[in-house]
């Protein structure tokens, strides 16, 4: 890697910084003021304390939000792990792209994002084509997909670093035109493959354990990927000691971009809201690099993928809802966007028992 690439990298992982506990402690303070019984609103409680840490204030107010889909093929689908073949990854990019009668994009993330008013970002980090030109789509594009991972690494550390600033980029300018909620999706055939494989390193679990059904595949294949998986961990390609080594050596190309999105949203003190399993891989190599960095990931939901439990829980974090979702894309991050500013406006906006006038509880 360059040595230019290398100190932006390593700049990053330094500007991260722990919530501010002053602010959460005030936060902490007025929600027992708030005219509702103590704990009456759950979780959302501890959310908005956590966003008071993030933004730095007792009465935070998160306005914007940005979902950013990366795009990335990988090599390891040759071996017959996903129920779909790598041309659909293309063939959605172009989804999240179109023209449509209800504005950018096709696809189910744009539906939702349109419905809470989140903007959507795509970009292409790794798509194995030559995708058109567009307006919608950012081209970032570090090769033509990973390599077969049960095979050989599946990016140089070159290439993975390239993707994580290159998804550090993009986080920049999604806050820059006005995003304080960040939600970083992925689209790539054959992408919980490197998922399983990096949470089994990264968590020094079985594969079993961490190895879903993806897209919905059969017993036989399910088999088969777990085989294939175990087969990339026994190459002895990277250890659990150095975490962008696991990315570069069981990763994916939008796995690593995501990870540049998570290091930026919370180097620039924003929230990011994780959806489903392949986020969750990334966040776990970004916890190992900078502890700090859980300050600012919320979960959205756990999702139906084997292993994603395993993940949230090494990440001390709470899903918020239960839904079953297995898309991707981001979908399940963006549905969480308006319960996350809901808790946030419910600490900046209830009145006190003070100002109310409202007796407390004897």
């Amino acid at each position: 890697m360059t040595h230019t690439d290398q100190s932006t990298f390593q700049a990053l992982l330094a500007s991260i910084q722990p919530a501010d506990a002053a602010s959460m402690q005030a936060a902490r303070e007025r929600q027992a003021q708030l005219t509702k019984p103590a704990g009456a609103l759950g979780l959302l409680e501890e959310l908005s304390v956590r966003l008071a840490g993030v933004f730095r204030t007792a009465t935070p107010h998160p306005r914007g939000a940005a979902v950013i889909v990366a795009a990335g093929d990988h090599g390891v689908v040759q071996e017959g792990v996903s129920a779909y073949p790598p041309e659909v990854t293309p063939a959605m990019v172009a989804n999240f792209t179109a023209s449509t009668p209800s504005g950018m994009g096709g696809a189910a993330v744009n539906a939702i994002a349109r419905t809470v008013g989140a903007r959507v970002y795509v970009a292409d980090v790794g798509v194995n084509a030559v995708l058109p030109d567009s307006p919608a789509l950012e081209n970032v594009k570090v090769r033509m997909g990973t390599r077969n991972l049960r095979l050989e690494s599946a990016m140089t550390r070159e290439e993975t670093l390239q993707a994580v600033l290159a998804g550090s980029e993009l986080a920049g300018r999604a806050i820059a035109d006005g995003a304080d909620l960040i939600v970083p999706g992925e689209m790539g055939i054959g992408n919980t493959t490197p998922a399983s494989a990096i949470t089994a390193r990264m968590l020094g679990l079985d594969v079993r354990s961490v190895t879903g059904r993806g897209t919905g595949v059969d017993d036989a294949t399910l088999e088969r990927k777990q085989q294939v998986i175990a087969d990339a961990l026994a190459r002895e390609g990277s250890a659990a000691t150095d975490p962008l080594g696991v990315l570069a050596d069981l990763g994916g190309l939008e796995i690593a971009f995501m990870l540049g999105v998570m290091l930026r949203a919370a180097s620039e003190r924003r929230a990011t809201v994780l959806d489903g399993f392949v986020e969750g891989s990334a966040a776990l190599v970004g916890a190992a690099l900078v502890p700090a960095l859980r300050d600012y990931l919320f979960a959205a939901g756990e999702c139906a993928e084997t292993g994603h439990a395993a993940q949230l829980h090494a990440l001390n974090l709470t899903p918020m809802f239960r839904l079953g979702l297995r898309l991707g894309e981001g979908t399940g991050g963006v549905l969480a966007l308006p319960l996350i500013q809901s808790a946030a406006a419910t600490l900046r906006e209830m009145r006190t028992f003070a100002e109310a006038s409202v007796p407390e509880r004897g």
